[in-house]
């Protein structure tokens, strides 16, 4: 394809052409320096180094012969070196590397500390090792000319110094700093040693101080030196807690009284600030007599001489007005707070906050270290608070509470958002008197304002609603018009910004609103809001913690159309919505419910809903479906729950089946696995309630059967006469066969009336044990069938006990085959036949038994009567699924309850012996 030309938009003046012809020499003068700093053969020869070569011996090349870029990397290396092989590395590459150091430059130098830091802080070699081979390399190096360079081996010798033992400390470190604090020695060096000294008071006791280290440090600050005496002061801190307090009043004392005094600035405010942390350190005559009169004269002349301490007072000024309270008079203790009150305003014309005009034309770096005073005072509100008493808040400071609120610049604003909590925890009953403050806030128009003020927002509303005696219900009624819309409009100015993580977080911090608001005013002015900002929103944080704080608000609403206006919405809108992104956005809706509310509620409105995702077109709401599966399941219970189970499993067995993506297709099999490993929880008193109807229907049972049994007992006994007549070989008259069929025949009317069998005395109870009959028989018209299993004793006893022959056909080889059948498949067909046939059977070998041995036991009416119940359970099948059901649930491979294994079996009533 050719180049579209655009004639029209080219001039082809002598003047533009020149242009061209120069712009295109720009571009051939770009191109040579890249041509130029391609490496020559030699140079790439030189930094070729053999690969067989082992780390140490490449390490120890590089240092010898590399370039200086190459050594660094070595240095770098160092702790790795020091890991794999400490031996080789202290002996083969540390003397190399103390080598390179004295000619080494910055960026190596800068390395070889932090390298150093690191071996200790990994503890590579034992601490004597340590110092015996990299202590000296520091304490060389400390005096370096760079400035960076020396600090960065200072960092590393007082981190070293934490672990060293003291004899070391003593031997290798304080005896040559007595030297190095010489004023002879250089400026860096004495700032070292002062430093240096301040680590060393923590190491040691009161006395080696005070007899080695206290006359240096009373030479450093009276150094020429103002940079040495001011380090000096700094470090007095730390050697005042290691004398103890004797020392400190008697030695340190003096010291920072006349450093306060000293003509530096930067000594002033070093000695101030050191004053000031020392504080607990005196007692109230070294405060009264000796430090107060410093500061009054500190806060004298920070307004008229000397401002550079202006900003560090301001700081400062909380902790000191706290240190000295018990020693004020009223007057000081007014002026004290008189002066805080001039530092909150300073730079500003009015105390009203607005800074429309100010005093005088100021140049930037004034108004900049005003900013920091506010900020200052901002940041001590708290103490002062405590230092006026909060029953005065309103009288001495409220205004200037309102004036660091309104201000002009954003960093005061935003200090003041950050200790506003602490504010209102101080104020106590007197908390709603800010309330006004709190809404300023939070119509901020800077959001870092709003992202502090949000951080403690649930403890603020909480204390300005229900804190404090003196708010009764009704100001707490008449507060919440004004915070509502304050809320309200903090969302939208978050929502409209580009920094969602405040958005984020106001909505997390919207969820306490519940325990504020009445919850109509939720339902219209944020519940609605919230899932606007689901459906809309585009930042997937900003969605869930939406998707949360509605889960919260819809927990707390207590009226039942507003609740399922609300669900039906989440269901239709999210859940059934056009865009899969809403669609997985009510999948997380789901699992905040399940944490949320309780297991009946998610079963009830959102667990077919949930599994109706199943048939999504969209492979990742599938996908997210499945991880989610096993939080569904564990909200069932059973017996309760057992149709919500089955569609449960129907749903699993669908996406094995027809799950065509393979990613959730390999989420599901690892999702089945996790599901029949779980548990499914059972309802306790569903249980036992069932079990209360079953043993009512059971003995309902039983007083028909002997209703029944009283009937058809004349019935029965004629029927046995007739039988008994027509027997072959009954017909034998003689008195010893008579007697013999009598005692015959009271014998088996004892086996037939001998009780039940404890096991099966209640079939109710175990309601799946006649769950594989399921088949129909005409027997006696009744239209129903049973199974009857008598034990291998019952047949054992009768078959020796008679003189004659009887005859069973196969009837342990059919019993036998009966029971094996029956264990390895209850719902087996075939096996039901075969238990229908061995019933036949049963009865007809009754009739071929010789002597009539049997005969009276069928003539008997419970034997009957028995025997048509075990035919009627055929027409009860249903309700014996139904049990099995609410008992046990389905029986699959997804469902595993409290009794995983049954043994489905037919019992015997009678148990013949």
């Amino acid at each position: 394809m050719h180049p579209i030309i655009f004639f029209s938009k080219m001039d082809f003046s002598q003047s533009n052409l020149f242009g061209y012809i120069e712009d295109l020499q720009e571009l051939t003068i770009i191109e040579r320096p890249v041509r130029r700093s391609l490496k020559t053969p030699e140079e790439i020869e030189r930094l070729t180094v053999d690969e067989e070569l082992s780390d140490i011996e490449r390490a120890v090349y590089l240092l010898s012969s590399g370039q200086d870029i190459q050594g660094t990397s070595v240095v770098a290396n160092l702790p790795a070196l020091m890991r794999q092989n400490p031996a080789e590395t202290l002996r083969r590459v540390l003397p190399k590397i103390r080598e390179v150091l004295h000619v080494a430059g910055v960026e190596m130098q800068l390395t070889a500390a932090v390298s150093f830091l690191t071996v200790l802080q990994e503890e590579s070699v034992s601490i004597h090792t340590y110092s015996h081979s990299f202590l000296h390399i520091i304490l060389q190096n400390l005096e370096h000319r760079d400035a960076g360079v020396s600090n960065a081996w200072l960092e590393t010798l007082l981190a070293v110094i934490e672990a060293l033992p003291k004899e070391t400390i003593r031997h290798e470190i304080l005896n040559p700093l007595v030297s190095k604090a010489q004023l002879s020695q250089t400026l860096q060096s004495r700032l070292v040693s002062c430093k240096i000294m301040g680590k060393l008071a923590n190491k040691f006791e009161a006395h080696i101080i005070k007899r080695e280290i206290l006359p240096l440090v009373k030479s450093l600050c009276q150094d020429v030196e103002y940079e040495v005496r001011t380090c000096m002061c700094r470090q007095l801190e730390h050697i005042a807690k290691g004398v103890g307090t004797e020392l400190t009043k008697t030695v340190v004392l003096p010291e920072l009284v006349e450093l306060a005094r000293d003509e530096g600035s930067s000594v002033r405010l070093a000695a101030f600030e050191t004053l000031v942390n020392l504080l607990d350190m005196f007692d109230a005559d070294d405060r009264s007599q000796t430090v107060l009169p410093l500061v009054k004269s500190f806060c004298e002349k920070s307004f008229k001489a000397d401002e550079s301490i202006l900003v560090s007072l301001s700081f400062h000024l909380g902790k000191l007005c706290n240190g000295l309270y018990g020693i004020f008079t009223p007057e000081q203790h007014l002026r004290f707070l008189d002066f805080y009150k001039k530092l909150s305003t300073l730079g500003l014309q009015q105390e009203n906050g607005h800074n429309d005009n100010q005093l005088q034309l100021q140049t930037l770096e004034q108004e900049k270290k005003y900013i920091s005073v506010r900020k200052n005072c901002a940041y001590n509100f708290p103490a002062m608070i405590v230092f006026v008493d909060p029953k005065n808040f309103h009288l001495e400071l409220y205004s200037i509470f309102f004036c660091l609120c309104h201000d002009p610049e954003v960093p005061v604003r935003y200090t003041m958002a950050i200790s506003f909590y602490e504010v209102a925890k101080l104020l106590n009953s007197g908390v709603y008197t800010i309330h006004k403050e709190l809404v300023t806030l939070l119509q901020d128009e800077s959001l870092e304002v709003l992202d502090a003020l949000v951080g403690h927002l649930p403890e603020i509303l909480e204390l300005m609603t229900n804190g404090g005696e003196n708010s009764g219900s009704e100001s707490k009624l008449l507060s919440i018009p004004d915070l509502i819309p304050a809320l309200t409009t903090a969302e939208q100015r978050a929502a409209t910004s580009l920094k969602w993580r405040t958005h984020e977080k106001l909505l997390q911090k919207y969820a306490c609103l519940p325990h504020i608001i009445p919850s109509d005013q939720i339902y219209y002015r944020f519940l609605h809001r919230m899932l606007t900002i689901i459906l809309t929103n585009n930042v997937l944080p900003v969605q869930k913690a939406a998707a949360r704080t509605l889960c919260v608000y819809l927990r707390y609403n207590r009226k039942q159309e507003q609740r399922h206006e609300v669900i039906q919405k989440l269901i239709e809108q999210l859940g059934q919505g056009k865009s899969y992104w809403n669609r997985l956005r009510f999948l997380d809706t789901c699992e905040f419910i399940m944490e949320l509310f309780s297991k009946s509620f998610f079963c009830k409105y959102f667990f077919l809903p949930v599994l109706e995702l199943t048939h999504d077109p969209v492979a990742n709401v599938r996908m997210k479906l499945c991880y989610l599966l096993p939080k569904v399941k564990s909200t069932l219970k059973i017996p309760t729950d057992k149709h919500l189970l089955q569609q449960l499993e129907l749903c699993i067995r669908k996406l094995l089946c027809q799950e065509k993506d393979k990613d959730v297709l390999t989420i599901v099999k690892r999702t089945v696995l996790e599901l029949d490993r779980m548990e499914i929880s059972v309802d306790a008193e569903q249980l036992e309630k069932e079990k209360q109807q079953n043993e009512g229907r059971s003995t309902n049972i039983n007083d028909k059967m002997f209703e029944k049994k009283r009937r058809d007992s004349k019935t029965s006994s004629v029927l046995a006469k007739s039988i008994t007549l027509s027997v072959p070989g009954s017909s034998s008259s003689t008195s010893a066969g008579k007697e013999d069929k009598k005692s015959k025949l009271v014998r088996s009317q004892s086996f037939s009336t001998q009780a039940l069998h404890p096991k099966y005395s209640n079939i109710d109870k175990c309601p799946n044990k006649s769950s594989a009959t399921g088949y129909t028989s005409s027997v006696s018209g009744m239209g129903k069938s049973c199974m009857l299993s008598f034990s291998d004793d019952s047949f054992r006893a009768h078959s020796t006990g008679n003189s004659g022959n009887v005859a069973f056909p196969s009837s342990c080889s059919s019993r036998n085959l009966f029971n094996s059948a029956d264990q390895k498949n209850n719902g087996n067909k075939e096996s039901q036949s075969r238990k229908m046939s061995m019933c036949l059977w049963l009865l007809y070998g009754c009739f071929r038994v010789k002597g009539g041995l049997w005969l009276p036991v069928i003539a008997r009416t419970s034997f009957w009567s028995h025997f048509i119940y075990l035919l009627s359970q055929r027409s009860e099948r249903p309700q014996q699924q139904e049990k099995e059901h609410k008992m046990f649930g389905n029986r699959g491979p997804l469902h595993r309850t409290v009794s995983a294994h049954h043994s489905y079996f037919f019992p015997s009533p009678y148990k013949v012996i």
